[in-house]
């Protein structure tokens, strides 16, 4: 199985995760929402597969092209 790193598309806030270790998730379903400047973003999964790992706490602070999560797909 190959792993795919999700990168944060903007600087903020994790401000929600909604997805856990070990659900499968499909192309384009949320991942986590971002908080940057007072807007919500939503940020997507880039292609079907299973989350292996979440890198980052909600409420924690991050950076634009930082890995957030870690897909097996």
């Amino acid at each position: 199985m190959a792993e795919v790193k999700v990168q944060s598309e903007v600087t903020g806030n994790a401000w929600k995760i909604v997805v856990e270790v070990g659900q499968a998730v499909d192309e384009g379903d949320e991942l986590m929402i971002a908080e940057a400047m007072k807007m919500e973003i939503p940020q997507l999964a880039p292609e079907a597969g299973t989350v292996k790992e979440i890198c980052v706490e909600e409420g924690a602070p991050i950076t634009e092209d930082e890995v957030i999560f870690i897909l097996e797909t």
